[in-house]
């Protein structure tokens, strides 16, 4: 209720101060219309205005010049710029190999490199030389220590290798069962190694396990050697054309340069298992054949089957065989559908099979190999490599992708190949080796991410246990400790402004998020499922202690309060910069890739550790304003003006909060610590518009600038009021009720500036007038009537600029109808008075227009005042006209319509006051004189008309156009027609009598229409002037028919004096003559001239009433009638006019030769020379 109370208060004292604003500025007296000379502004001008606007345009144009800076970030292009260096904890760099562990690595990759084989890739390197001289410089070696390395590798056994061979599927397969499927099986082994010679032989032959028994005995006559070590079979998938085994099998290779793989595919018709007599022939040892191996495989399914041994209609059906030497196979093994053959050209088969078939060393004699597991070998041996080739990356090592040279690319895939490191295992290793280097020397982030993504495709829960589910764990806690210490010093490490640092976050958040969403990383780290929370936790510590680093570089607790202050601007500033990159660039970054709005977390805590510095700053503010001799400065008020700027662009960030997280903000009302200290920084605002005024005025040349018809100084002004307007818009006081008091503020403010410009260049042209021509006077005086309509319609615009419906409805809504009330009274009141003052000086300068033309026109109305009979009209007036057309041209040429329209209507005006004047000077001459005004009168009429595009119609017939007319029409009448004119007008204003001070009079009046007799019988009178010394009367009335020259025969009557009264009773009658042709004029009347009888001296003239004869004479009037005497009476109310106040009077008495006019005015100054005998 108090605030309500206060609010009302400061209302009613900003309507009395809007009130008084026009007492301030009282137009000048009509009988001294140059003589108002406002005194110059109290103050020097000077360079502090406009460098005061343009520090403060600069001020307004912060949040723009922001806005742009951050559209060119977020909006960049390709960089070549590094990003700064990634500084992270020294404990979380690994530390480095040593020189004897290099020495067991040497020896564990030079063993690798004796040891290959398989087809190499194209990309692979073929020559031992050349990985030599590669692997010298990668472990920093020399060529004497490297030959002994060497020989000692060369001196070892070689190693041993396997073979894993996976049955994957077929498809396509022939259908050799009734039913149009078959049943197959596979059976696969390992052929022992055969020379060259053998193998030509071979090649026009294929093998197969199972033989018809003819050709069994004939191989076996011809003791054909075919040793095997293993024998295996998969499974009968029955029915299937297309079977999938997904089988897996191991072979132990004596020749891996010769031996090759063999395998059968059967369609099984037996209802004995074939693998099961497989797998028991298999536990045999000492036999030696293919061809034994296989006939003691038919015995054993015979044998335990139902069908009979020697029947051939139970065999298997064959399907087809592939045959792989070992030596044709790629390093990296097989994974490829193979093509079914023939076991001779009669054969018939179809269809193809996959085969995952990879080489493996199953023992290695290296000293490493012997004491440490392979994944810890090849893990060593991928780092030495990568830390060597990322040394040697010359152009933006930062965003080496983690490829190496084919020489390193060789000996890793040889290593891995013969160690028997599944694909899972690779990706660890390489995750965990490029992630560790990556600490120490920073990489691409889309080579961790690709590695991330190999491991979850490859992931093999089952097979990661042990230390490598340890260290896989360890790689990702130490990535995410990593990546979370760049988080917290992200404003450092990835700047908005490089590219390429701002790409490199991007790549890293990308790989955080993929990470924690990874079947791996929730398997070998089950405990950190609220990533999102370390990185919440990550992003605030970062912001306070950027926070923090603000302020310590800033340093805002020391110097002047002044000082303090534009501090604290650069902190919030700074502020505000980060806020904007964290909405345009850092949070989509965050919340795309890890679902984290940075935004609303940065921008919460930013805002209210701002706040809360602000306000403890403002606070010190207030204090000392405040006090009474306190003073604010310029430079004080420009410096609090970009503070509330400032965090008013801070706060402006709460729209890209959600809607819950934007209720209840630190600047919510941060206004309110700005109240006393804006409305002294107005004051400095009207100060510097007002020398900005000045200065526009006296640099004004009084010319037009471009196709505007205004000068250079409405233009400076309009400028300066768009300025400050701006201002309060950038403002935007967020309470509209509690606007009020500075909206009204700002609007007197602009309001006196208008009328102190109006002033100034008012005087300006009056000081300019002296010595100028006609024609350069009339166009300055026109450029200084269009500058001020110019900042007249500017400030137009100011309900609309300045909101004031909206202050309106808030006063409305906070003390009810009548706070807005008091807000339209108090912000219109000020905007009317402007507009009176502005339209004061403009007809000020209009009036000096029409001054300086005074002369000419004089000359002109005289002119056609003495012209001759002679001369026509056309004559007499075109000196004038054509001295109007060439001020009509002059005049539209350089004003705008509005001002157009005021001149003319000056121009007008004086006309016809010289007119009249002329007219009035001239009565009684002849009618002719007064034709040609006439005549003057309407060829102005025209010309000021111009066919609408000038002044209207009913304009120009208003006011002194009236009485000039009404001159003129009684100038050219007769001296009986005045003397109608005079009755007529009588009878006029009689009816508009309801009650007067001078009485009334009680008559009753009937006509005879037969005898033409007009009775009047005058009754009584009441409340009759008292005119004697005793405070009575002695009344009669005079009753007469005029005008006399219509009733010529028609002689005065009056009644008997009644002594004493001034409610006097005569009841007396009255009888006239008068004609159908008298009565029918509208002027002919009856007067009743009530008189006050004197003994001594003459009559007193007491007050008169006429009656037209019309109301009584007219025939069907009820008193033309019969009944005419019973009609009742009516009550003329008594005036008493000074008959020479009235034009016809004096037109009259100027008329000297006219014995009928002179009579006339004779009879009316006796009766005014009563009326002034009284007084």
């Amino acid at each position: 209720m108090t605030t309500l109370l206060d609010l009302k208060s400061s209302v009613l004292r900003q309507v009395q101060r809007s009130q008084s604003l026009r007492s301030r500025r009282d137009p000048p007296t009509p009988s001294s219309p140059h003589t108002h000379h406002p005194e110059p502004l109290p103050r020097r001008v000077s360079e502090e205005s406009a460098e005061f606007f343009e520090h403060v345009n600069g001020i307004m144009q912060k949040q723009e010049n922001m806005q742009r800076a951050a559209q060119a970030e977020s909006e960049r292009g390709l960089c070549t710029v590094p990003p700064p260096h990634e500084h992270v904890d020294q404990a979380i760099i690994p530390e480095r190999i040593s020189r004897t562990e290099l020495d067991l690595l040497y020896e564990e990759v030079v063993y690798t490199v004796v040891n290959r084989v398989g087809v190499a890739p194209p990309e692979h390197v073929k020559s031992d030389e050349e990985l030599f001289a590669y692997l010298l410089k990668v472990f920093d070696m020399g060529e004497e220590e490297h030959e002994i390395i060497l020989q000692k590798v060369q001196e070892s056994k070689r190693a041993n290798f396997s073979l894993r061979a996976s049955v994957v599927k077929a498809k396509n397969l022939m259908a050799k069962d009734a039913n149009g499927y078959s049943d197959p099986y596979c059976m696969l082994g390992i052929l022992e190694g055969q020379s060259p010679h053998d193998a030509e032989e071979k090649k026009e032959r294929k093998f197969s396990f199972r033989k018809r028994k003819e050709k069994l005995e004939k191989r076996l006559s011809t003791k054909e050697a075919l040793p095997a070590r293993c024998i295996q079979v998969t499974a009968v998938k029955p029915e299937t054309l297309n079977p999938v085994w997904d089988e897996h099998f191991v072979f132990e290779i004596d020749d891996v340069h010769n031996d090759l793989l063999h395998l059968d595919i059967w369609d099984h018709d037996d209802d004995v298992s074939v693998a099961e007599a497989c797998k028991k022939l298999n536990e045999v040892s000492g036999l030696r054949g293919m061809g034994r191996y296989f006939k003691q495989i038919a015995k054993s399914v015979r044998a335990n089957g139902s069908a009979s041994s020697g029947s051939e209609e139970n065999a298997d059906d064959f399907l087809g065989c592939i045959n792989l030497p070992l030596n044709e196979m790629p390093v990296s093994g097989y994974d490829t559908w193979f093509k079914l053959e023939p076991r001779s050209s009669a054969s018939k088969v179809q269809g193809e099979c996959l085969l995952i078939l990879k080489l493996f060393t199953s023992q290695r004699d290296s000293t490493l190999s012997k004491k440490d597991s392979n994944v810890s070998i090849h893990r060593k041996l991928l780092s030495q490599i990568v830390e060597y080739e990322h040394a040697h990356i010359k152009r933006e090592p930062y965003n080496w992708t983690g490829q190496v040279c084919p020489p390193a690319w060789t000996v890793l895939t040889h290593h891995a190949v013969q160690t028997d490191l599944s694909p899972v295992q690779q990706a660890i290793i390489r995750w965990q080796c490029y992630s560790s280097h990556h600490r120490a020397q920073r990489v691409c982030y889309s080579l961790l991410l690709r590695l991330l993504r190999t491991i979850d495709a490859e992931w093999d829960a089952p097979t990661v246990r042990g230390d490598l589910e340890r260290q896989l764990s360890d790689s990702f806690r130490l990535y995410t400790e990593h990546c979370l210490c760049l988080m917290k010093n992200m404003r450092q490490v990835f700047p908005c402004s490089s590219a390429a640092a701002i790409t490199r976050y991007e790549l890293m958040l990308r790989g955080i998020g993929y990470m924690q969403n990874m079947r791996a990383f929730k398997t070998v780290c089950p405990l950190r499922n609220e990533l999102h929370l370390d990185i919440t936790t990550a992003i605030k510590k970062g912001t306070a202690e950027w926070y923090e680093s603000l302020i310590t570089r800033h340093k805002p607790e020391d110097g002047t309060l002044e000082e303090q202050l534009k501090k604290l601007i650069q902190v919030v500033d700074a502020v505000c910069i980060d806020v904007q990159r964290a909405q345009n660039i850092y949070n989509k970054l965050f919340y795309s890739a890890v679902k984290v709005d940075f935004f609303s977390i940065t921008y919460r805590q930013l805002e209210k550790l701002v706040a809360d510095d602000v306000n403890v700053a403002m606070e010190r503010v207030c204090g000392t304003l405040e006090q009474e001799s306190t003073r604010l400065t310029q430079s004080m008020g420009e410096t609090i003006f970009e503070l509330f700027m400032s965090l008013k662009i801070l706060k402006g960030f709460r729209e890209f909060l959600p809607l819950k997280d934007a209720k209840m903000l630190a600047l919510t009302g941060f206004h309110n610590w700005f109240k006393s200290s804006i409305h002294k920084w107005l004051q400095i605002v009207h100060d510097r518009s007002c020398d900005r005024i000045c200065k526009a005025v006296e640099n004004d040349k009084l010319e037009m600038v471009g196709h505007a018809k205004h000068s250079s100084s409405a233009l400076e002004v309009a400028a300066c009021f768009s300025q400050v307007r701006e201002m309060w818009q950038q403002l935007s006081w967020p309470d509209s009720a509690g606007a009020f008091i500075f909206i009204t503020r700002l609007t007197d403010n602009f309001c006196s500036e208008a009328v102190c410009y109006s002033e100034m260049i008012t005087r300006k042209i009056e000081r300019n007038q002296p010595g100028r021509d006609h024609k350069s006077f009339t166009v300055q005086l026109c450029i200084a009537l269009n500058s001020m309509e110019h900042v007249r319609v500017f400030l137009g615009l100011l309900p609309r600029d300045l909101d004031w419906c909206g202050v309106e409805q808030a006063m409305e809504e906070s003390c009810g109808s009548e706070g807005k009330e008091q807000v339209y009274k108090a912000l219109n009141g000020q905007l009317y008075n402007m507009d009176m003052d502005l339209q004061r000086e403009a007809k000020r300068l209009i009036a000096v227009l029409t001054d300086k033309m005074l002369p000419e026109l004089k000359r002109y109305i005289q002119h056609i005042s003495l012209s001759p009979d002679s001369i026509n009209n056309d004559e007499a007036v075109s000196p004038l006209m054509k001295y109007l057309q060439d001020t009509m041209s002059i005049l539209t040429a350089n004003l705008v319509k509005e001002n157009l329209t005021r001149v003319l209507q000056g121009m007008w005006e004086l006309l016809l006051r010289m007119i009249l004047e002329a007219v009035t000077e001239n009565r009684g001459v002849q009618v002719e004189f007064y034709n040609r005004f006439q005549y003057t009168v309407e060829t102005l009429l025209q010309f000021f008309h111009t066919d609408g595009e000038g002044l209207t119609v009913d304009d120009m017939k208003s006011g002194d156009f009236k009485a000039l007319e009404e001159e003129l029409k009684l100038n050219k009448c007769s001296s009986f027609e005045l003397i109608e004119q005079y009755y007529q007008e009588k009878i006029s204003h009689q009816k508009t009598l309801k009650h007067t001070r001078f009485g009334r009079i009680s008559v009753k009046c009937y006509y005879d229409a037969p005898e033409q007799r007009l009775t009047v019988e005058i009754l009584h009178a009441a409340d009759i002037l008292a005119l004697d010394a005793n405070g009575l009367s002695d009344p009669f009335v005079i009753v007469e028919l005029c005008p006399h020259h219509l009733f010529p025969l028609a002689k005065s009557q009056r009644t008997q004096v009644k002594l004493k009264t001034l409610h006097p009773v005569f009841d007396e009658l009255f009888y006239f003559h008068v004609s159908p042709e008298q009565y029918r004029h509208r002027f002919a009347c009856l007067t009743f001239t009530v008189m006050d009888y004197d003994w001594l001296s003459t009559n007193d003239f007491a007050g008169e009433a006429v009656a037209p004869l019309s109301d009584f004479c007219w025939p069907g009037r009820p008193n033309a009638s019969a009944q005419g005497k019973s009609v009742q009476p009516f009550i003329l109310h008594l005036s008493r006019s000074k008959p020479s106040e009235k034009p016809i009077m004096r037109m009259l008495d100027a008329r000297i030769g006219d014995r009928e006019a002179q009579e006339f005015v004779r009879r009316l100054k006796e009766i005014e020379k009563s009326m002034e005998n009284e007084e």
